[in-house]
């Protein structure tokens, strides 16, 4: 029996000495010379010249559209406009260089798509793409962040040694192998678009289905009507199975079995998103890359399906390692420099504990982060006053004063930049009223008589179905803000959490109030002790009623004929009357926040019997399901509209021609 168990015990050490060996010899063989030898395999080039080629052709689509191409004059031409540059050093260039650097991007995304001059051509399009994503910050998104990664991952690439003008004229380029990391850094970038995406659905706000609302009413969404209703689909479809595909989706299609299904569902995944959204050439972008997941031979196998008997041979090219010996410091270098980019792709998108500055209410700068689609905004008031420190006059310009869209306001470094532009506007318009004598001006000076002005911004806004509420200090003078990217806003009113509840409640009160008619509709507002909301309720409105629902207000009114004011005290479930055409302040007198709601109908819409009419943006519009068939002519009159500026432009920097520019109509 001693025997025995000492003979088991013998052999259970020689299987533990040979797994160890093996392990040992694992890792021996796993070293960094290795590694790079792995990453500069010999590969096809074919699927990476076709997806350049794809590439090339929708930054060409995207150039006029989400670029600004097709409005040059409109984004560029006000050199008083407030832009938001990431650092303060950049400058936009005067219009007719900007066209002209357009004019540089067009031909560089036409050398990538054709693979003419192809390094030359990337950097053409690349090196201005970034000056432009950098120069302003208020256009920034996920998929622009994407483009310019793409682009300059493609300019240390190969991906013209197939279906390119530089194969055709030059032979060491032509069908020539190109290295395995080609492949994989494209791949690697796209998978973690994906993953990454799926790990920011991990926020409670998605899960629970509050950051994507009535989407279901869409028409892409109406195979699954047959078995569940709107909110079902809100929750289910959208939310849950969006989060497991985009956490997953990756996995399946580097997984050969599961490749197939998996590229059917991430397809019509894009086809989907192209419809719901408007997020331009992303979803294309991303059906045209989905390949770099296939073997690299694909190309060539679906060639070989039309054309018979054709030998495809691939050449042997000096950028591919074939044999260990060919490994230099370079290899070592490019290799380092690709981890690195890994690296910084896993960490950047988690790093806004560094950069405290840039958080709001949700984390950082909304475009490096892949938190896609996981916030819905919806901005009910901006005000912005300025005061004559002076005189101790003030008055309010309209927030679309100078800028271009909205996104400025719900982020604290914007609004600063914003305050500045308007400061050097308002200041520029003074000098230019005291140099002339009688003059008068739309904006501003009329109403400044020094250079010694406060700026304060109020904006109201709602995140994911919450109560309308103020994102910062309506008291705190912008011009005098300390601001730091490595510090917390310090005028930032926080998100009121502890009302997150009050949704259900929201949305059972909005369903019985749109079904009283379809005019009568409900606003929910929050708002914090020792604050007050002023409005005023024009006439078009009727049965306006104020109800609190937590906390306790005055609600005051101002008697513009006698100056004076009178008002009520209002607790939780009180109700009032709210007079129209004068204007009215809601004080919230308790120690906790308050939270009411205003109760109204449209009086003239109910009159000219007009049921709400659906906005541009409204998601249920019923598309054609192939868009770039439907705006085939609205692309061709943004490519013709852009030719038209850079040509102009042209004209006028080098032969002196008139400039013809377009002028928006104010604050528009």
């Amino acid at each position: 029996m001693m025997e025995q168990q000492s003979g088991k015990s013998l052999n259970n050490k020689v299987k533990e000495e040979k797994e160890n060996f093996k392990f040992k010899e694992f890792f021996k063989n796993v070293s960094y010379e290795n590694f790079v030898r792995f990453m500069y395999q010999p590969k096809d080039p074919s699927s990476l010249g076709v997806i350049r080629f794809l590439f090339g052709l929708l930054m060409l689509l995207d150039l006029p559209e989400e670029r600004g191409g097709s409005d040059i004059d409109f984004r560029w031409g006000d050199p008083r406009d407030c832009h938001f540059p990431l650092f303060p050093i950049l400058r936009p260039l005067p219009y007719p260089y900007m066209a002209l650097l357009y004019g540089n991007m067009w031909f560089g995304a036409c050398g990538i798509m054709l693979g003419y001059k192809f390094r030359t051509s990337a950097l053409l399009f690349g090196l201005p793409y970034w000056y432009l994503l950098l120069l302003d910050k208020s256009f920034w998104n996920n998929h622009s962040y994407l483009f310019g990664i793409v682009t300059m991952l493609l300019v240390g690439s190969s991906a013209n040694h197939y279906f390119s003008l530089d194969g055709i004229f030059d032979e060491k380029k032509r069908n020539r192998h190109v290295p395995y990391w080609n492949y994989f850094i494209l791949k690697f970038q796209f998978f973690m678009l994906y993953f990454l995406a799926g790990l920011k659905k991990t926020d409670r706000e998605w899960l629970e289905g509050y950051s994507m609302t009535n989407l279901g009413s869409h028409w892409v969404f109406l195979p699954f009507t047959i078995f569940l209703t709107v909110e079902q689909i809100d929750y289910l479809i959208v939310h849950w199975f969006g989060f497991l595909l985009d956490l997953t989706i990756g996995f399946w299609m580097l997984i050969e079995i599961t490749r197939p299904i998996a590229m059917i569902f991430c397809a019509c995944f894009h086809l989907m998103n192209s419809r719901l959204f408007s997020i331009g050439m992303f979803p294309y972008v991303c059906l045209a890359t989905m390949p770099l997941f296939c073997s690299e031979t694909w190309p060539r196998r679906l060639q070989s399906v039309f054309i018979k008997n054709v030998d495809y041979k691939v050449e042997s090219s000096p950028v591919c390692v074939y044999t260990k010996d060919q490994i230099n410091w370079k290899h070592k270098l490019v290799v380092g420099l690709l981890l690195t980019h890994c690296g910084l792709q896993c960490f950047l998108p988690y790093s806004h504990f560094i950069t405290q500055g840039y958080n709001n209410w949700t984390k950082g700068l909304y475009g490096y982060s892949w938190d896609m689609m996981v916030h819905s905004w919806d901005t009910t008031i901006v005000v912005i006053k300025v005061v004559d420190n002076n005189s101790g006059g003030e008055f309010f310009l309209d927030p679309e004063a100078w800028t271009q869209n909205e996104r400025w306001n719900k982020h604290a470094d914007m609004c600063l930049q914003y305050a500045e532009c308007l400061k050097n506007n308002l200041l520029q318009d003074l000098k230019h009223e005291k140099s002339r004598e009688g003059g008068k001006n739309e904006i501003g000076p009329k109403h400044i008589t020094s250079e010694n002005i406060s700026i304060y911004i109020d904006v109201w806004c709602s995140l994911n179905g919450r109560f309308q509420q103020r994102m910062y200090d309506p008291n705190y003078d912008l011009l005098k803000a300390n601001w730091s990217p490595f510090r917390p806003v310090e005028w930032l009113k926080p998100v009121l959490t502890e009302y997150n509840d009050f949704r259900i409640q929201m949305n059972k009160i909005s369903q019985e109030v749109y079904s009283w008619s379809n005019y009568s509709d409900v606003l929910f507002i929050a708002d914090f002790p020792g604050l007050y909301l002023e409005n005023y309720i024009t006439k078009d409105l009727r049965n306006v009623t104020l109800t609190v629902l937590e906390g306790e207000v005055f609600y005051e009114v101002e008697d513009e004929e006698t100056n004076q004011s009178y008002g009520v005290k209002l607790g939780k479930n009180e109700s009032i009357p709210v007079e129209v055409e004068v204007f009215h302040k809601v004080h919230t007198i308790s120690s906790t926040p308050s939270c009411y709601m205003y109760v109204y109908m449209n009086k003239t819409r109910e009159y000219l019997g007009e049921l709400p009419q659906p906005s541009d943006n409204d998601r249920d519009v019923m598309y054609s399901p192939f868009p770039l068939i439907e705006d085939v002519q609205f692309r061709i009159d943004a490519f013709l509209r852009m030719i038209g500026h850079i040509s102009n432009s042209f004209l006028h920097v080098f032969y002196n021609q008139p400039l013809i520019r377009r002028t928006r109509l104010p604050f528009s």
